[in-house]
């Protein structure tokens, strides 16, 4: 049964909204991209879909309402990549739950620096339509295994995708959604990256539940 409450994030108190699941099987933070926010569409269907195999959710405001308003913060992934390691760390404090995170364009690079920094607690990352050249240097010190999904018509994109997984050492899987552009606004496209994106979660957080592994 999912328990929904409120919650902030770091010394910012950025708004969030945190579903927890019995019994619990693992918590996805979602990384939304540029210009987005916790209200994402896309990434509040991917997290219903998660919802329903069993994991818990947290979407958050990556940033607050000021900084928002300036878009050289939206495309700051230090920054951004900050407030996720926030987030990780306060989830750390309140359960051993294996830790997941999904990031959406701009977030993916935020989610992949993340998971660089917090590599005893992030056990799986799933980019979607992301930009992971953005991590930079932060790629190769990724330890969690990490799934890349990406439009086929995107093709700027996947481009970057795949000189991505060249660069990383850990587990990585590229997925490409036939005929998708950036957005994945296709008819069927999101529930596409629905689908992989449960399946890559559930099988790496159930992992480490079974291992009785706790991340800190």
């Amino acid at each position: 049964m999912p328990h929904l409450s409120p919650i902030s994030i770091g010394p910012q108190r950025l708004e969030g909204e945190l579903c927890l699941m019995d019994p619990p099987r693992g918590i996805v933070v979602f990384a939304h991209g540029s210009g987005s926010s916790r209200r994402s569409r896309r990434n509040r269907q991917v997290a219903d879909t998660l919802q329903h195999r069993g994991l818990g959710t947290l979407l958050f405001d990556l940033l607050t309402d000021e900084e928002a308003d300036s878009r050289a913060n939206v495309f700051d992934i230090p920054l951004l990549a900050q407030r996720m390691t926030d987030a990780i760390d306060d989830l750390c404090a309140r359960s051993n739950q294996p830790i997941g995170l999904f990031g959406a364009s701009t977030g993916a690079a935020a989610a992949l620096v993340a998971a660089a920094h917090r590599t005893s607690a992030v056990r799986a990352v799933v980019s979607r339509g992301g930009r992971p050249d953005l991590a930079g240097d932060a790629l190769a010190d990724v330890l969690a295994p990490t799934l890349f999904i990406v439009g086929g018509a995107d093709t700027e994109v996947l481009a970057l995708n795949r000189a991505s997984v060249d660069r990383m050492r850990c587990e990585t899987r590229l997925e490409v959604v036939a005929r998708a552009t950036h957005l994945f606004e296709e008819a069927g496209a999101l529930e596409v990256v629905a689908r992989l994106a449960g399946d890559w979660f559930v099988r790496h957080l159930a992992f480490h539940n079974d291992a009785g592994r706790v991340p800190h």
